[in-house]
């Protein structure tokens, strides 16, 4: 009987044939014991080849490393080889069966691989979404708990759950549902601020230390606002904070193999010196390589610019290009990693990524090398850095929101974001927008600059922009090229007229996808040369041609000219059989497709699926057709929709009539409120001057089943003009005619601590066209407020409304305080300063008409008289 089970238990693994990939991360006596664990479960190991020292991915079933940083690992993706941690072994023999890859990816993307989730005492709504949630990156959920289970989501300790940890003292972290991305219910808003209501894994799209989050005392909920947060130690940035290495590797006794069977090539664009060269090809062959001055010849190349033809010949045909720095960093460990791995051990482009050029990028919060790496990142991008912040910085780059250069951040406007906007910019080579949450969420009591480092270089992007396979461009090398330059010199006056000049440097550019490439027009219009001279084709790998016979010039010339016509095809031919499956079983395309040839298999697809969908088709047309464009853009406010679900239900259901709901005041057409208000969303919409109704019209809509007309439900509320003292069809008229500019070229200040939130005000007056700064004291240079019209007084005079700032404040002790520095600092400035309330603003927005009364004036005096009233 025993027998019976060892055996089964032997083959758990059979029909696997595995390899295991050695690194820092999995030493070579943890692999021995691997080995030893597979071989004994059933599992057959895939040798290298003699030859090459390499293992055959054909032959290769599961691959297992520590890391996705090995040089096949693309490879093994592509091919559909499952690809696991160590602990997806030892995790299949204890529970007897073979765990899920997925679950134990070392994919960087998947940051939950690895991970088994109990859900205690939250809602179970919110269960599902932690289910789902962690499914989606990698992890596992359990419902109950087990010695596998790694964290445990809960509000308190009294759960059975967490009892049952303590208890058996199981090796488990008991963390806050903030710890990862979840939405949190209305369960326990009481007892968490609102900033923290949606949680920070997923948010930041990084895997966050647990320990700010772990019950029963977590660090966030008593964490005080202003307690110094501790500044994370990150090892992940040696050797790859510069593009510039600081000085060489010295060439020593210790023995390196990880340049065994390569042959490097180091670009002329690198400006070495000859004794720096030297250097580095004895380096390089006492690492088992050897060196070459062919690019075709090269496994890896080693430049510093990706405008290079040699850069755009190897990365079109998928050699490892890296940089000066990436090979002092494998000299230095004899550990291979991909170049793509840390941004600065890739080429840098020679102009930067456009549009940087204009930003002023300032560092707070970082120290050590991820404050050294984010500098050099700065400038490879092509930005300014400055060690100090001012008034024209733009962005300032920051690990949490707590230092005097956040604070000042916020007086001057300047856009205040964290690491992971800088990389993911460079990455993918594209500005990345501020409005996307991940770079503006600072989550509480978390420093971020844990996580530096960990972005990867988009291969697509980079692609993309810089040698895309639909250019056809000549790949030769440099020095090749030089050749064919002086041989065309020979050629008439007509036939010298080619895009190539005496250097041999071709410019990068990316040809349109409908453009003809110039080789094929030109033997087109010229026809067969008229002079002896050797074809331009050259054969890749060859450093000298044959010179042609004068029996057989012509046809070698006509062939020529005929693969240069089929130029276009042969790229095609080359991009179709790197694809998966290869040219003729097809695979995986890239999102990158022509939109025509992607309508063009919709078409196809659609024919060869024949009659048997014809009815699926009707019915999903009948789907589309049922949902109306949106013609109303309706924004509502102090209406209560019904609780739940059905709210959303309702939201639906007006959709489906063709009415929009946002929440966003500047895209709104419709306005609903009950009466008028002085909320935040009905005094952002008017300055867009949309048409106010009732909120009834909501309620009509859905119990008529249709949109009706909003003209027969315009907002009539003569107590509310009253007491506002406005009439809502004047303002109306007037925000038509300013189009959110009333408050077009003003300045205005607030303080922090104002009634209703800055965030408030800020955005009442940006809707108006204006320019709103938080005042804390701070000293720093004005200017005049260039108003759009002209400025009324209380009895009607014009005034000059370019020689008043107005800081608009609440009457607080610690406000109060405020107003002096604030007088000071605009007068010096040869302004005069307006300390107003709070009501000025609301009724200058509502009314959509600048004016000034003393009566909104604050000054010291009327504080002392409430208070002592």
């Amino acid at each position: 009987m025993d027998g019976g089970e060892e055996g089964a238990e032997q083959q758990l693994f059979s029909q696997i044939t595995f390899h295991i990939v050695s690194s820092e991360s999995l030493k070579p006596s943890d692999a021995e014991t691997l080995h030893k664990l597979l071989i004994d479960h059933g599992a057959q190991h895939c040798p290298p080849q003699p030859s090459t020292g390499k293992t055959s991915l054909d032959d290769v079933t599961h691959v297992i490393s520590a890391t996705s940083d090995f040089p096949e690992y693309d490879a093994a993706i592509n091919a559909l080889k499952s690809v696991v941690k160590p602990e997806w072994v030892t995790a299949s023999i204890a529970k007897g069966r073979r765990a899920n890859p997925r679950s134990y990816s070392p994919d960087p993307r998947l940051f939950f691989s690895g991970l088994v989730l109990c859900c205690a005492d939250i809602p179970e709504g919110d269960k599902d979404a932690v289910m789902g949630g962690v499914l989606a990156t990698g992890g596992l959920y359990s419902s109950s708990v087990t010695k596998m289970v790694t964290h445990i989501v809960a509000l308190t300790m009294d759960h059975d759950k967490c009892q049952t940890v303590l208890k058996k003292d199981l090796k488990c972290k008991i963390v806050l549902p903030h710890w990862y991305d979840l939405p949190v219910s209305d369960l326990f808003k009481s007892t968490l601020t609102p900033q923290s209501r949606f949680d920070d894994c997923l948010r930041i799209g990084k895997r966050l230390d647990e320990d700010p989050y772990l019950l029963p005392d977590p660090e966030i909920l008593r964490g005080k606002t202003h307690d110094p947060i501790i500044d994370t130690k990150k090892v992940d940035l040696q050797g790859a904070t510069s593009v510039q290495p600081p000085e060489p590797p010295r060439v020593g006794t210790r023995q390196i193999d990880i340049f065994k069977g390569k042959k490097i090539m180091l670009n002329n664009d690198l400006k070495i010196s000859s004794h720096l060269r030297g250097t580095l090809e004895d380096l390089i062959d006492q690492g088992g390589g050897s060196t070459t001055g062919s690019v075709h010849k090269a496994d890896v190349l080693i430049c510093h610019y990706r405008e290079t033809a040699e850069y755009r010949t190897a990365s079109r045909a998928g050699k490892e290009v890296g940089n000066l720095t990436w090979l002092y960093y494998l000299t230095t460990h004899n550990t291979w990693t991909s170049p793509m791995r840390r941004l600065l051990h890739y080429p840098i482009s020679q102009y930067g990524l456009p549009g940087f050029d204009k930003f002023r990028i300032s560092l707070s919060n970082y120290n050590g090398e991820a404050r050294v790496y984010l500098e050099n990142l700065a400038i490879a991008a092509g930005g300014e850095f400055t060690k100090t912040m001012k008034e024209d910085n733009t962005h300032l780059i920051t690990a949490h929101q707590h230092s005097e250069k956040c604070d000042a951040a916020r007086e001057w406007n300047i856009d205040m974001v964290n690491h992971l906007w800088l990389e993911d910019s460079y990455a993918k080579w594209q500005i990345q927008t501020l409005s996307n949450p991940r770079y503006t969420y600072f989550p509480p009591r978390t420093n971020l600059s844990g996580i530096v480092g960990q972005t990867q270089i988009d291969r697509h992007a980079v692609e993309r922009h810089f040698f895309p396979p639909n250019s056809i461009e000549e790949s030769e090398s440099t020095e090749t090229r030089q050749l064919n330059a002086r041989r065309l010199q020979q050629l008439d006056q007509h036939n010298a007229a080619l895009p190539i000049s005496s250097s041999g440097f071709m410019p990068y550019r990316t040809q349109d996808e409908n453009e003809t490439p110039r080789a094929s027009k030109m033997h087109k219009a010229n026809g067969p040369l008229r002079t002896p001279a050797a074809s331009r084709l050259v054969i890749d790998g060859r450093d000298h041609e044959t010179p042609s016979t004068s029996s057989s010039r012509g046809a070698k010339d006509r062939a020529a000219a005929k693969l240069h016509d089929q130029a276009a095809d042969i790229a095609l031919y080359e991009k179709e059989r790197k694809r998966v499956g290869g040219v003729i079983f097809g695979g995986r395309r890239k999102i990158s497709e022509d939109a025509g040839s992607n309508e063009g298999r919709k078409r196809s697809s659609s024919r060869d699926e024949g009659a048997g969908t014809d009815e699926d088709t009707r019915d999903a047309k009948r789907a589309k057709k049922s949902r109306q464009p949106a013609v109303m853009r309706l924004l509502s406010t102090g209406y209560q929709w019904a609780p739940g679900k059905k709210e959303a239900e309702d939201k639906s259901r007006l959709r489906e009539f063709g009415i929009l709901v946002t929440q966003d005041p500047t895209h709104c057409t419709h306005l609903a409120a009950p009466n008028l208000l002085r909320t935040r969303k009905f005094i952002c919409a008017l300055a867009y001057a949309p048409m106010v109704i009732s909120s009834e019209y909501v309620d009509d809509c859905l119990a008529k089943e249709k949109r009706l007309e909003p003209e027969d439900y315009l907002l009539k509320d003569p107590d509310g003009e009253q007491r506002h003292g406005f009439q809502l069809s004047d303002s109306l008229s007037r925000a038509k005619n300013h189009r959110g500019r009333l408050l077009r070229g003003m300045t205005i200040y607030c303080t922090e601590a104002i009634k209703g939130g800055f965030d408030t005000y800020k955005a009442i007056i940006e809707s108006n066209g204006g320019k709103c700064l938080l005042y804390k004291g701070r000293s720093g240079s004005v200017t005049a407020s260039r108003a759009a019209g002209q400025e009324e007084d209380s009895n009607g005079t014009v005034e000059d409304g370019a020689k008043h700032l107005y800081l608009v404040s609440g009457t607080t002790p610690g406000e109060v305080a405020l107003w002096s520095k604030f007088r000071s600092m605009v007068q010096g400035a040869g302004l005069v300063p307006r300390i107003a309330e709070t009501d000025w603003l609301l009724n200058v927005a509502l009314r959509q008409e600048l004016h000034w009364s003393d009566r909104c004036e604050l000054k010291e005096e009327y504080v002392s008289e409430v208070k002592n009233g």
